[in-house]
């Protein structure tokens, strides 16, 4: 068990870590460039480049295409039609066809998103050679210079948004899970009865069942942290320390659902399911995968009763930006008073039950 609770967390953050990358590589792409032209040429070896696209398939014809598609061998198929070529040179709006697998809404998007950028990239190094070969300077032309600068993120990895996410998950499931199993199971085999009625006060047993689980949830934090800051190069701008103290209410929080669900279950399969029940909304609701800001206004009310979700925002805030309590509060007191609440909540329910 005690080898479970330590080393479960650092795998879990490990695999989820990879898989929750919204990042795309490696996308399998089929080919059919009917031009075979040096401009066709360049512009497909613009998509190569990205590092985004496999070109895994040449075919001449779109019922190749839409086959490889439709096996799911291909996710993205590129047509350059003929006379693309001849209408760049003679300074006309070449076109192309890009055809996207739709299955997965989410990739073809981020697909969609890959190919708006390359095209418009594309565009830009065409038109400048349009505009030499009249006798006219790009930069002559241009009416405005945007200078765009990303802070926080500037390399835009989708790991460094998702893994304090995750270690946030991380560190509730072990939390909440390690002190249900742990009671509930004692109350199957009749240990608990057992202590109700030695010399031990309610308020001792209670401490003798929270204190040694949240010991290794704190070893969990340093571990999952050093995972995650050495393994996955995630950058800790903000104060360790801060962060061990604010993890430390959270654990609050883990450690009362813990408790509270042990005392409404008789088994451990009840336990389990109950866990299930309550790891789902705080999955879906905290903000970890789908913006809050863009649920109904009904289902972000909901979301103010989900602890994770000021977890989360915490997180992220320490991080990536290396924020203090003076930015952190307004998510830092709620986080207290679900804290408080349900370990006080649970702690009751639990003298009440052996009581």
């Amino acid at each position: 068990m005690l080898f479970v609770a330590i080393f479960a967390p650092i795998m879990q953050l490990v695999i989820l870590g990879y898989v929750a990358s919204t990042d795309i590589k490696h996308i399998s792409t089929v080919i059919m460039d009917l031009d075979k032209t040096a401009y066709s040429r360049t512009y497909l070896q613009s998509f190569r480049n990205s590092g985004y696209f496999d070109f895994n398939y040449y075919v001449d014809s779109i019922d190749d295409v839409k086959n490889l598609i439709d096996n799911g061998k291909a996710q993205l198929g590129l047509n350059i039609p003929v006379g693309f070529g001849r209408k760049i040179s003679g300074n006309k709006t070449a076109a192309a066809q890009a055809i996207i697998d739709g299955s997965n809404a989410s990739t073809a998007t981020v697909i969609q998103g890959y190919i708006s950028q390359i095209n418009f990239n594309n565009s830009n190094i065409f038109l400048e050679q349009r505009l030499e070969r009249s006798g006219f300077s790009a930069n002559t032309l241009q009416l405005f210079n945007l200078e765009t600068r990303i802070w926080y993120n500037p390399e835009l990895k989708s790991i460094n948004f998702m893994v304090p996410a995750i270690f946030a998950l991380v560190l509730l499931l072990e939390s909440m899970i390690l002190t249900t199993s742990s009671i509930v199971k004692e109350k199957e085999k009749g240990t608990m009865e057992m202590l109700a009625v030695t010399p031990l006060k309610p308020y001792e047993l209670i401490l003798g069942k929270l204190v040694p689980f949240a010991i290794v949830a704190f070893l969990d934090i340093a571990l999952v942290f050093l995972v995650a800051t050495i393994w996955f190069g995630i950058p800790m701008k903000g104060s360790v320390l801060l962060l061990f103290v604010l993890g430390g209410i959270f654990l609050a929080t883990g450690l009362g659902l813990g408790v509270f669900i042990s005392t409404i279950s008789r088994t451990q399969r009840e336990a389990l399911m109950t866990s299930n029940f309550v790891m789902m909304p705080s999955f879906i609701l905290s903000g970890f995968i789908f913006p809050i800001s863009n649920m109904p206004q009904i289902i972000q009310a909901i979301t103010l009763f989900i602890p994770l979700r000021y977890f989360l925002s915490i997180l992220r805030g320490l991080f990536l930006k290396g924020i203090g309590l003076k930015y952190l509060w307004p998510d830092i007191w709620p986080l207290i008073i679900f804290g408080v609440a349900m370990l006080g909540l649970s702690i009751l329910m639990f003298r009440k039950k052996i009581g």
